[in-house]
């Protein structure tokens, strides 16, 4: 199944079916009145959380959807049938947002959450509607009301409760694969990872989490390089992000400086992203010795004026994993408390999140709007922006999957 986190629709409720004029006409009655019934509503569009959906593909080529329309009115005061509501399933976790204005219509978080997308037009009105003691013999009639049009852009972001940042080949799908029954590629080349990986950490019986997997992000990703920066938005949904960094990269670079290239990639997409409590977790510690790892760990402190948590494992060797993941279920148990608790935490939680979710999007359109010009002929005067590889056009048949394992 291939993995689609954007996607472009139009929606078009039904019309409103039209008023009937009539007049009563049988044996033996004379002069007999009006007897024209309304016409039914007609349908509305409504979008749906199916927990059982993780892609937007359903969406990817019928794009246009419309609901019933109304029944006109009959005759013997007979009233038309309304419209069936059409009703679309999508993944929890997708954003609904209006294409023409940027609004946000919408965001379905939980299972069996229902939307309103598109309000079906209202019946129209028979003659029988119209009668009175003046006027006994009404020729009026309304006509339906037409339903509502819109066009939408449906924006997948995962639900997780960590997401792992870090650049290709640091060992976030090794640590993942370590923690929790997911089974994400791993390779000793770049970009392995196409699309987000989930799975579910089990913490004794009762307890887990969903941690997430993205691509990793190279300098310039901000500005298009690689897979850039789209993926990111799948970490703003999450409650603590994890910056896995190489301790023993087969290149020789400087892990200090690999890990200040994330930071600076990701402050590019969202400052307010930076703000999201983060922990450091330095991986591969078994490729170094304990002198070696101490030195390491040390000036990476010094480098990034690192003041916050820091765990050093070994993902593939499964060293210091366990501790890592009880940690990460205390914190998680400790901030719903402290939310619960203190409003004016759970106050700044919020106003963080829509700074986020402001800044991402700002980001994202900017990408578009530049890749909207090089289609169009007009070169970027960024030129790592005319290297990006449409590599998700929607000619390509060919995709990844996404996986989700509990």
């Amino acid at each position: 199944m291939k993995f689609v986190d954007e996607v472009s629709i139009h929606v078009q409720a039904g019309d409103g079916g039209n008023g009937c004029m009539s007049f009563r006409r049988e044996k033996f009655i004379e002069k007999g009145g009006p007897n024209g019934g309304d016409g039914g509503d007609g349908g509305s569009i409504y979008l749906q959380a199916n927990s059982n959906l993780n892609t937007l593909v359903d969406y990817r080529y019928t794009r246009r959807f419309q609901a019933q329309r109304g029944k006109n009115g009959g005759s013997s005061d007979c009233t038309g049938a309304k419209g069936e509501d059409l009703i679309l399933p999508v993944p929890v976790g997708t954003t609904i947002i209006d294409a023409n204005t940027q609004e946000i219509i919408g965001d379905l978080t939980t299972a069996g959450q229902r939307l309103l997308v598109a309000q079906g037009g209202w019946h129209g009105l028979g003659n029988t509607r119209f009668k009175s003691s003046t006027n006994r013999a009404p020729r009026q009639t309304t006509p339906g009301k037409p339903g509502e049009f819109r066009d939408l852009k449906l924006e997948l972001k995962v639900l997780a409760d960590v997401g792992l940042l870090g650049l290709p080949n640091s060992g976030k799908s090794t640590f993942i694969r370590s923690v929790s029954s997911a089974k994400p590629k791993i390779a000793d080349y770049p970009f392995t990872t196409l699309v987000p990986n989930l799975g579910m950490v089990s913490i004794g019986r009762y307890k887990n989490f969903v941690i997430a997997d993205i691509p990793g992000l190279i300098q310039g990703a901000a500005e298009g390089t690689g897979l850039g920066t789209r993926f990111l938005k799948h970490l703003t949904r999450t409650r603590l992000l994890l910056h896995i960094v190489d301790m023993a990269p087969l290149d020789g670079s400087d892990p200090a400086q690999a890990a200040l290239i994330v930071l600076n990639e990701l402050e590019k997409f969202s400052p307010s992203l930076m703000e999201r409590d983060r922990w450091l977790v330095l991986n591969k510690a078994d490729q170094l010795l304990e002198e070696e790892q101490a030195e390491i760990k040390q000036t990476i402190i010094k480098k990034l004026h690192w003041a916050g948590p820091l765990y050093m494992i070994s993902a593939l060797e499964r060293e210091g994993t366990e501790s890592l993941t009880q940690a990460i279920m205390r914190y998680l148990d400790e901030r719903t408390l402290k939310i619960q608790e203190d409003s004016d935490y759970a106050d700044y939680l919020k106003d963080l999140d829509l700074r986020i979710e402001h800044e991402a999007r700002a980001h994202l359109q900017t990408l578009d709007d530049n890749r909207a010009l090089r289609h169009n002929g007009v070169n970027s005067t960024n030129s790592s922006l005319n290297e990006i590889d449409d590599w998700d056009d929607d000619d390509n048949e060919d995709g990844p999957e996404i996986i989700y394992v509990r």
